[in-house]
Formats: C-alpha cells, sequence, structure tokens
C-alpha cells in the first residue's frame, strides 16, 4: 500500500543516469518535488510517460519544482534511455538493492519486480501533499501535476 497523503516522505539516496547521487532530502526547504515512479525504460506506457513530461518540463520543473523519476533499470540502462529520448530531468536507478525505494514509497510489485506507476508530490518540508497510483498498464495524466503544483 503507497504511503499516504499528510506523511513525511521517506528520504532516500539513488544514482541518476550520470551516476550522481541524487537524495531527497536534498531538496528539502528548497523545492517541491514530483517522485514519479514507472516500471521500465524502453517500454510503450513508459516511454509515452516520460516524454510527456519532458513535453511539459518546462511548466513541471523551475525553481520551485524539481521532477525525479524512479524506475528498477541500471543506471546505465537509465543513462542510454535518457540520452535516446532527450529527457532532462534525473532518471533514478532504483536497482540496488532491487526496488527499496519502490518498497519504501509502497509502489513495489513484488511477482513483477518492478514499481507500478507511482507519483508523489512532496512539499519544500517533505510532507507527501498528493499522490497517485496506477496499475502498470495505465499511464498517469501530466496534466495533473500541474494542477497540484498551482494549489501548493
Amino acid at each position: 500500500m503507497a504511503i499516504e497523503v499528510g506523511t513525511q516522505a521517506p528520504d532516500f539516496e539513488l544514482k541518476n543516469q550520470h551516476g550522481e547521487l541524487v537524495r531527497l532530502s536534498d531538496f528539502q526547504g528548497e523545492k517541491n518535488v514530483v517522485l514519479v515512479f514507472y516500471p521500465f525504460a524502453f517500454t510503450g506506457v513508459c516511454t509515452g510517460e516520460v516524454c510527456a513530461i519532458q513535453k511539459e518540463l518546462p511548466r513541471l520543473q523551475n525553481d520551485d519544482v524539481q521532477v525525479l523519476a524512479v524506475s528498477n533499470d541500471s543506471p546505465f540502462t537509465l543513462r542510454v534511455f535518457g540520452d535516446q529520448e532527450g529527457l532532462e530531468y534525473p532518471l533514478l536507478s532504483d536497482f540496488w538493492p532491487h526496488g527499496a525505494v519502490s518498497r519504501a514509497y509502497g509502489v513495489f510489485e513484488e511477482e513483477k519486480g518492478c514499481a507500478v506507476r507511482g507519483t508523489f508530490v512532496i512539499d519544500k518540508a517533505g510532507v507527501v501533499r498528493w499522490s497517485i497510483v496506477n496499475g502498470l498498464p495505465d499511464a498517469r495524466d501530466e496534466q495533473e501535476y500541474l494542477k497540484v503544483l498551482g494549489a501548493l
């Protein structure tokens, strides 16, 4: 079960597609975070979702908001995926220990070995202010993120 709105978001440290460590706590007090979990790179629905975020990036990511996308792929896979799709935001690898952050957020599907489609909007204090969790085949609407961010 996904963590609830109003709770403190679990902190984490993951490598991005360039091998750099990214911590959720690095943004605390500075930026709201849109944390997007997706199953795997190079799959149809996932590619569509991350490209839709890229298309809206000028409105989604700014001085006040940081987008972080998390999958259970290796950082090497994410590097190729990010380059191929022209993604200009961090793709974080929850590869090892496999799915640890996805599990902490309650969005890891044990039978499939990957995260389901969970999104969490986390405020500057580190509190989850909004979330949505969809099953593996069901894409999310990035326009919802914009509405939520507008209300923060």
